[in-house]
């Protein structure tokens, strides 16, 4: 518990200061980062404030959303600190940035992905109209649409975030990229038939991984990939429908269950 405070403690601190930086530079723009940042007391609330602030059509429905946002965050720690793994996960990894202002105020897979921790919590505890409303305004305003009750590890990246859709009862696991107009559910209504993604995995753009399979630790899905048999630890899967290739010689560990960070 020391250490997952003194990790955000850490990254709050970082955050707000590449915001003062970035004010002292930009007057007009230090106004917009006062009301997002530099005014909250944590990142709990900043995540909040953007949640409302990307869902929310009017003023009370922004206000809303954030009010909803910040009761799950109270009851639940865990989410504020899965928000922190994902957003250092993005400033580690993506190519683009290595500062964590960017993804957290302009990368819409980041907010979508903080929205479904939320709604999920929200099913969790029953509130299953609230979770479902999350669902429908951020695949509507972010063009995310992730089933609150799926279950989505710590370190998620969802990079570019448009068109992306997980099904009911989909599970996946830390430390995961899933690229643009990706689709990942259920092929009939049975329970217990969804995807279940494990830890590492790389899903490219345009991929579409469908029914009762595992993707093992480590593995890649090919651009545009169609997968509906299992893909072993540290394999690749391409084409449509979608073949091994690169497979490890060595076996590698999988089947691991996906941490359920909203828990």
């Amino acid at each position: 518990m020391a250490d997952t405070r003194a990790i955000l403690t850490e990254l709050w601190s970082s955050l707000r200061h590449e915001a003062q930086l970035a004010a002292a530079r930009d007057p007009v723009f230090g106004q917009a980062l006062a009301a997002a940042i530099l005014d909250h007391p944590d990142l709990g609330s900043v995540v909040a404030h953007q949640i409302g602030v990307r869902l929310g059509k009017t003023a009370s429905e922004r206000a809303r959303f954030a009010a909803v946002a910040r009761e799950a965050h109270a009851a639940a720690p865990a989410l504020v600190e899965a928000a922190s793994r994902d957003l250092g996960a993005i400033a580690a990894h993506d190519p683009a940035t290595t500062a964590l202002l960017p993804p957290l105020l302009n990368y819409k897979g980041y907010v979508a992905l903080q929205a479904f921790r939320v709604a999920h919590w929200l099913w969790r505890h029953e509130r299953f109209d609230l979770a479902l409303l999350l669902q429908a305004e951020s695949s509507t305003s972010l063009q995310v649409s992730i089933h609150p009750s799926a279950t989505i590890g710590t370190s998620v990246f969802l990079d570019h975030a448009t068109g992306i859709v997980i099904g009911a009862f989909a599970a996946i696991g830390d430390d995961v990229t899933i690229l643009q107009n990706v689709t990942i559910g259920r092929q009939d209504a049975l329970p217990g038939r969804s995807p279940r993604v494990g830890h590492g995995v790389l899903i490219s753009s345009g991929a579409t991984i469908l029914g009762n399979v595992a993707i093992g630790d480590f593995a890649k899905i090919g651009a545009g990939a169609l997968v509906t048999a299992d893909v072993p630890a540290g394999c690749t899967a391409v084409g449509a429908p979608a073949r091994l290739t690169n497979c490890p010689h060595k076996p590698m560990s999988s089947g691991a269950t996906p941490l359920d960070a909203t828990s």
